[in-house]
């Protein structure tokens, strides 16, 4: 009785609120991701600074790439004097992960006007994929603004602050700030692990993280991502055939 009465309550409800609760619930859904960003933000930012950019620099560099990771990654090969084409190659593979987060968003995200697309598909990062891709998620564009915005602005002010602390505190690098990016990875990935195939990647990746590291293989990390995508897909595949030919 009480379903029927919710269904009915929001089939009367104004358009207007359905997404402002919507828009808030996103907010609310994706704010400990934002808030565990905080030394995430705050290294990447100091690192800009280190790297001889300007405040405005620095901060654009946040506000228009707005990709940790990638941010991260092409400071430090700034640093180490890499050529442009290894850095876009670089950053390119490194987020390549983002054409698969679309293709699970795009039923939904298909249905928005142009302008619509185009704004979530800025916004969408790996903390906005985790918290949208739920099968009892609400996908609808005021939903995936809401925590979009609330993670995009927290990425600005931890970026801000990591900028301002660089001329105050020096060698903000040595504190090991990059751990969270591991933390917040894990956030992200272990609620995701709900099947044998995914946990076979996950395990499959960061062992061949770790030996790659250990032999000092400069392109270990993409590498060990793809091999942990395709031991995931084997595992599905030979999964899904024990399946079919088991007695029911």
């Amino acid at each position: 009785m009480s379903d029927q009465f919710e269904s009915y309550t929001a089939d009367i409800e104004p358009k207007s609120m359905q997404n402002k609760k919507a828009f808030f619930q996103g907010v609310v859904d994706i704010l400990p991701l934002s808030i565990a960003v905080l030394p995430w933000g705050i290294l990447a930012g100091s690192m800009a600074i280190n790297a001889g950019l300007s405040f405005a620099q620095a901060f654009s560099m946040s506000a228009v790439v707005f990709a940790g990771a990638a941010q991260l990654v092409s400071l430090g090969l700034v640093m180490s004097h890499a050529s442009a084409l290894t850095i876009m190659i670089t950053v390119f593979f490194l987020t390549s992960q983002h054409l698969i987060y679309a293709l699970n968003f795009r039923q939904d995200v298909s249905r928005f006007p142009f302008k619509q697309r185009i704004l979530i598909g800025f916004l969408l990062t790996d903390e906005l994929f985790a918290v949208g891709i739920g099968k009892d998620k609400q996908r609808n564009f005021a939903y995936l603004f809401g925590a979009g915005l609330c993670f995009y602005l927290a990425w600005c002010l931890f970026s801000v602050l990591g900028i301002v602390l660089a001329k105050s505190i020096p060698n903000l690098e040595s504190l090991h700030l990059d751990f969270s990016i591991v933390a917040v990875f894990i956030l992200i990935i272990v609620p995701m692990v709900k099947s044998s195939a995914t946990l076979v990647g996950v395990i499959f990746t960061l062992v061949s993280a770790c030996i790659f590291k250990y032999f000092q293989f400069e392109a270990g990390i993409v590498l060990s991502g793809i091999l942990g995508m395709f031991s995931a897909m084997c595992t599905a595949k030979i999964v899904g055939v024990t399946n079919i030919g088991a007695p029911k």
